[in-house]
């Protein structure tokens, strides 16, 4: 049983990631669109989409696998999985972040440009080498 949930907790893994990549990049290019105009309207409905389709279920399912799995397993008290954990609590952060701003995009009220969402761009990726290395390489 407990392969059937490491492997859906893997499929929520990838999903969330898309989204966490993907969304920062069309804020980019929501940025430089004009407001209220169909294009703008258009990455509206893409990033609502997204995030309450696809990212928040797949964060929720993160969290609930993870953790058991951790638990099943006894990785608790792993200096690696500690570790793990606290950068996947940036992850999720940051979605929170990006949840904020596709409000603010959604009411017209960016405050950010085409270059401050490129940089967001890199998070996830970031987070996520440092995440794999921990899991597979288990440095500590």
């Amino acid at each position: 049983m407990e392969l059937w949930i490491k492997a859906l907790h893997i499929i929520a893994v990838v999903a969330w990631m898309a989204g966490l990549f993907y969304l920062p990049r069309l804020f980019v290019y929501h940025a430089a669109s004009t407001p209220g105009s169909e294009q703008s309207e258009t990455f509206k409905v893409m990033e609502r989409r997204l995030l309450r389709v696809i990212m928040n279920p797949a964060m929720i399912v993160v969290w609930l696998t993870g953790p058991y799995l951790a638990w099943a397993w006894g990785m608790y008290h792993d200096g690696w999985f500690i570790a793990k954990v606290i950068l996947v609590i940036g992850l999720t952060t940051l979605h929170h972040a990006l949840a904020k701003w596709r409000k603010d995009f959604a009411a017209d009220k960016n405050r950010y440009s085409q270059r401050f969402y490129r940089y967001i761009n890199e998070v996830p990726t970031v987070l996520l080498i440092a995440i794999v290395v921990l899991v597979v390489v288990k440095p500590f």
